[in-house]
């Protein structure tokens, strides 16, 4: 299948559900109470944070999946996969665990939770980590798909999980009531038939007998070598990107942070098109690279063109229609507030889009350690300077602050594509 309809399907696997979601979430917010559906949100966000604990592993797979179809080395494809599910079988696990032992000072200290909800928000979490172990190999299974390129079968079991997250909820409601254990419950029963299902197109490869492979110690180093600086981008990068709006809430008051959340939370929903073509790039990339390096750069070049152009236009319309439909939509005083905030964040998002193009490129030639790397400089650098922005010119100051750390994020991620390539 081609590149771009591999990124068609991509997109579509991110943007079905959220679809769905906006039908559905109106309708969970009466029925459940407005206490129990920010739970809800919380237990979402939870979950797919804890996923990370598969720790990169599920990119690294479709890395070396790719690079041995380039290279004809077929055969080392079952025991790569085989290594891969085992690790995210063990550190799933770990997730149970640490979020086990997590769930009861969450519950009654940590999420500001009711006195009379925070047993049931407690046996809700206990319940979530159990999902944990499913998530982690459900990326490890994702992972061996893209590698052989199959983003329609890849796609159709994400466009399930993901639907079935904001549609179980609801089910839940009609049949049991407001518990948020019932819910916590049909939300990890989703993860379960997804998790199935990824794991039936799996047994559909050339591969399908993974689990009779001996796994030889030099493809668990590889496998976890990538893993562990992939996991230092999942851990640092989600602090990158959600640590603004807690400084925003400790300098200038939790009042003001809905000003800055909701277009930044609108205009980071357009880097679905980046995410969707760096996904269908990862194994052309690592695939191509053993077989012809001019026709890596010729793609490179190619994608880097179209989404520099695709993501311009997006941002510069976002950012013209961003007074009107704050107006319409809120108020006058909220876009008053925050329309100068979008035209600074547009700017972000928009160089954010075209890093995804070396950010992945790097990940091809198996260079996570770089990226690795710059995300925890990146981290100490941004913090003071967001911190410093904030005191000083406030709300505008943050967005200016997240804008400068994309843009060098940018820079540096091309600078280093072009070193590796020399």
């Amino acid at each position: 299948m081609s590149l771009g309809k591999n990124t068609l399907w991509n997109i579509a696997g991110n943007v079905l559900p959220l679809v769905l979601g906006a039908v559905t979430i109106p309708l969970l917010i009466p029925k459940l109470g407005l206490e129990r559906f920010g739970i809800l949100t919380l237990l979402w966000t939870v979950i797919g944070y804890f996923s990370l604990f598969d720790f990169g592993i599920g990119r690294a797979i479709t890395q070396q999946v790719a690079t041995c179809l380039g290279s004809q080395k077929q055969e080392q494809i079952p025991q790569t996969i085989k290594a891969g599910l085992e690790f995210t079988l063990l550190t799933g696990s770990l997730g149970t665990v640490v979020l086990g032992l997590a769930a009861h000072p969450l519950s009654h200290y940590g999420l500001g939770v009711s006195k009379e909800l925070q047993d049931e928000v407690y046996i809700s979490l206990i319940v979530a980590a159990l999902g944990i172990p499913l998530a982690t190999l459900s990326s490890g299974l994702r992972g061996a798909l893209e590698g052989y390129e199959r983003f329609q079968a890849s796609n159709a079991a994400r466009m399930l999980l993901g639907m079935s997250i904001f549609l179980f909820p609801l089910i839940a409601v009609m049949v049991h009531g407001t518990s948020l254990v019932a819910v916590t419950i049909w939300l990890v029963g989703a993860r379960l038939i997804s998790c199935l299902l990824f794991a039936w197109l799996v047994t559909q490869l050339p591969s399908r007998d993974f689990w009779r492979a001996p796994i030889l110690p030099a493809t668990r180093r590889q496998l976890f070598s990538f893993g562990a600086w992939m996991a230092v981008t999942n851990l640092v990068s989600p602090m990158l990107v959600n640590a603004d709006r807690f400084f925003i809430s400790y300098f200038l008051g939790a009042s003001m942070v809905a000003y800055y959340t909701v277009p930044f939370e609108f205009l980071v929903r357009l880097l679905i098109l980046p995410g969707a073509l760096g996904a269908s790039l990862l194994p052309t990339l690592a695939r191509d690279r053993v077989v012809d390096s001019m026709r890596v750069a010729a793609t490179f070049l190619k994608s880097v063109r179209i989404v520099s152009l695709a993501m311009l236009a997006l941002c510069l319309t976002a950012s013209l229609l961003a007074y009107p439909l704050m107006a319409l939509f809120i108020s006058e005083d909220f876009a008053s507030k925050s329309w100068l905030l979008v035209l600074i964040l547009s700017a972000g998002v928009c160089v954010n889009g075209i890093a995804y193009l070396p950010y992945t490129a790097l990940h091809a030639h198996g260079r996570a350690k770089s990226t690795g790397i710059l995300h925890i400089i990146e981290l100490v650098a941004y913090i003071p300077v967001l911190i410093l922005f904030i005191q000083f010119f406030g709300l505008n100051g943050a967005a200016l602050a997240w804008t400068l750390r994309t843009s060098a994020d940018a820079a540096a991620m091309f600078w280093l594509y072009s070193k590796q390539r020399r």
